[in-house]
């Protein structure tokens, strides 16, 4: 990782718990920090525009524009986004549209942690790139 600014990161979640959670969990990680919160993805829609965000943490869940819908379309506007979906689900059953949305990469809520976190980002953004 680079000495460079932080690497702004989204998170979207109706929940503001998981929300809270996910904000301890950046705050943790050298490099990152929170650039705001959206509760669904019309707020996230809105936000990213104006905050550019390089990662993204998405619940798939959301009322109103689900995660997938909102992943689909900040990577189509945005291709150099990292959006990472998140939810309860096993991975083996997402919704067949979560595999095709743009994504980088799909990640269980208790997986969430500092490292896991970095090692997506670093797996997208090697050192020296």
């Amino acid at each position: 990782m680079n000495d460079a600014a932080d690497v702004p990161v989204l998170i979207v979640d109706d929940q503001a718990a998981f929300r809270s959670a996910a904000r301890t969990v950046v705050s943790l990680l050298a490099g990152f920090a929170v650039a705001a919160e959206a509760e669904n993805g019309e707020q996230a829609l809105e936000v990213a525009p104006t905050l550019g965000p390089a990662l993204v943490l998405m619940d798939i869940n959301l009322g109103g524009l689900t995660g997938i819908e909102a992943t689909r379309r900040l990577t189509t506007d945005h291709p150099d986004l990292v959006v990472v979906l998140m939810s309860t689900y096993t991975e083996a059953d997402l919704p067949a549209d979560a595999r095709q949305c743009g994504a980088a990469a799909y990640l269980h809520k208790e997986d969430l942690a500092p490292d896991v976190l970095r090692d997506l980002w670093v797996e997208r953004h090697p050192v020296g790139s």
